[in-house]
């Protein structure tokens, strides 16, 4: 699978899975718009990459619609009606693993409805059936068993082994499947054919709605039938900054693309001249503490917000959090609370549609309980709740949970229209700001601004991680430069590592041709037509 493609006529997609890179470009090759690329990619991933993504979690969308608009589809399902702090009262914090962690309703297919309307706004005629079909041979063929799936089965086995369902999908004779192993998603399959026969709807609110319902209340998991059926995905207005590149979109409240938006605000502020130097990486590195300090005060259920968080994107407030910047030495920095296991996907159309859309699970195979009549794995997003009174994301009946999600858009003065983003929970800011910058801003090919080394500040991976890490590709006087400012620095062992996320791009340029572009460290690439 190519992880660079360029110069397509009629559309290009991205994906951390050539399966689903596979599944994209056939839809676009079949006269699909870049909306129903996604869509089938969506399904696709889902059946193949399953420890990273699948429909019982969330979804955020961003898309560039052929009139210039850009809009926000909002798939993040709430916590369920008896999701009270009573309900966990013999436990500290909500358990990350097993029926009570999976709290929440997935929003991602609900999200899939809006998109399928959308679609068609743009002049998609595919079928539904014709957009799920993809996955649902895939998931009753078999898929390969990756090597970040073998790891990072391995790592959460003892926390996975238990929850209901979990070894009979994902394991082989209880132990973890090898590289290359084979499995299915027998009933998964199922619940995607049926979803293509009687509409996304019944996800909800019908056949799959109320078998759904019925597993989860067999294994003590809180969210109800009429949980399931009061759902709705949204649309809504991104979060935009303007920088000298161009007007930059991120998605609003429960998730964090104020970070990565304030990032980039702050990056611009102090005018960096070179790429990939001490001043690049410093400076990028300070802007991101200064950043999740903010969204640690501040993002949460948006029904919750202390004030509109385009406040925080504020001339002023970024040049004020700019000038508490020191140049040459680092800041304190204490530990950050994000984690996550996501996909991040990209698709553009010489029609002029532009998609960013990253699907998640939270952890590593979410909750890990796997509804029997169903296949659904349900997320464990609402383990980011906190049980203490008082706290900014506490636990309630109905609420939304916060997100580390956050898809990117870039609208850029030079005519192109860019789409990327990554995974990696508190890393999903760092790596955007890291590709943006070496891209756009200091002009590396897109390819390569993805392949270069990588840093990361904070969790990622649920490790309780606070250093600087770095890559070990990079140079040693830098890191020695960045050692002697102050910074916390540790060298990962590995030239390409996991934990840097699986980044991606989807451009459309000026010309109307496309071009995409993944990460090595992910098991995908980038196809067109």
């Amino acid at each position: 699978m190519d992880l660079h493609t360029a110069g397509h006529r009629r559309g290009v997609v991205c994906a951390p899975h050539a399966s689903a890179v596979e599944t994209g470009r056939q839809i676009l090759a079949e006269g699909g718009n870049a909306i129903e690329a996604m869509l089938a990619m969506a399904a696709s991933i889902a059946a193949v990459y399953p420890h990273m993504n699948h429909i019982g979690g969330d979804g955020f969308w961003m898309i560039r619609e052929r009139s210039g608009r850009v809009r926000a589809i909002m798939a993040a399902g709430p916590s369920a009606q008896q999701a009270r702090p009573e309900l966990y009262r013999d436990y500290e914090a909500i358990p990350p693993r097993g029926p009570l962690a999976a709290l929440t309703v997935p929003g991602a297919v609900g999200g899939w409805m809006i998109a399928l309307d959308a679609a068609k706004v743009a002049g998609g005629k595919m079928p539904l059936a014709l957009l799920l079909a993809p996955a649902v041979a895939q998931a009753r063929s078999g898929y390969a068993v990756t090597r970040s799936q073998e790891r990072l089965t391995l790592e959460s086995f003892e926390a996975l082994e238990s929850a209901p369902g979990f070894a009979k999908t994902f394991l082989v004779d209880g132990r973890v499947p090898a590289i290359g192993t084979v499995l299915k998603q027998e009933a998964l399959a199922a619940t995607l054919e049926q979803l293509a026969h009687a509409g996304l709807r019944d996800f909800y609110r019908g056949d799959i709605g109320r078998e759904m319902a019925a597993d989860l209340e067999r294994i003590g998991s809180p969210p109800t039938r009429a949980d399931l059926e009061r759902y709705r995905a949204t649309t809504a207005e991104p979060l935009r900054i303007e920088l000298p590149s161009g007007t930059i979109y991120n998605t609003d409240a429960p998730t964090q693309g104020v970070v990565s938006l304030m990032i980039l605000a702050l990056f611009e502020r102090l005018g960096v001249k070179e790429a990939d130097g001490f001043d690049h990486i410093h400076c990028l590195v300070e802007a991101t503490k200064r950043a999740l300090r903010v969204r640690d005060r501040v993002v949460t259920d948006p029904n919750h917000l202390p004030h509109a968080l385009s406040r925080v994107l504020d001339d002023r407030f970024i040049a004020g959090e700019a000038m508490k910047i020191d140049r040459r030495k680092a800041s304190p920095w204490p530990v950050s609370a994000g984690a996550g296991d996501t996909i991040w996907m990209g698709a553009a159309d010489s029609s002029g549609v532009v998609v960013s859309y990253i699907q998640s699970l939270y952890w590593e195979f979410g909750s890990g309980c796997v509804l029997p009549r169903t296949g659904v794995l349900m997320q464990n997003r609402g383990a980011s709740f906190s049980l203490g009174a008082g706290t900014l994301n506490r636990l309630a009946p109905g609420r939304l949970p916060f997100h580390t999600l956050n898809p990117a858009l870039a609208v850029l003065k030079d005519g192109r229209i860019m789409a990327y983003g990554t995974m990696g929970g508190d890393g999903q800011p760092q790596t955007q700001a890291a590709l943006f910058t070496r891209h756009v801003q200091f002009r590396e090919p897109l390819l390569e601004a993805i392949d270069q080394p990588r840093w990361v500040l904070g969790r990622t991976w649920g490790a309780p991680e606070t250093a600087l890490r770095m890559e070990a590709r990079f140079d040693g006087n830098l890191i020695d430069h960045l050692l002697s400012a102050g910074h916390d620095v540790d060298v990962l062992p590995d030239d390409y590592s996991d934990v840097m996320g699986h980044a991606g791009a989807a451009l459309l340029h000026k010309d109307g041709t496309c071009e995409a572009a993944h990460d090595p460290r992910a098991d995908g690439g980038a196809a067109g037509v």
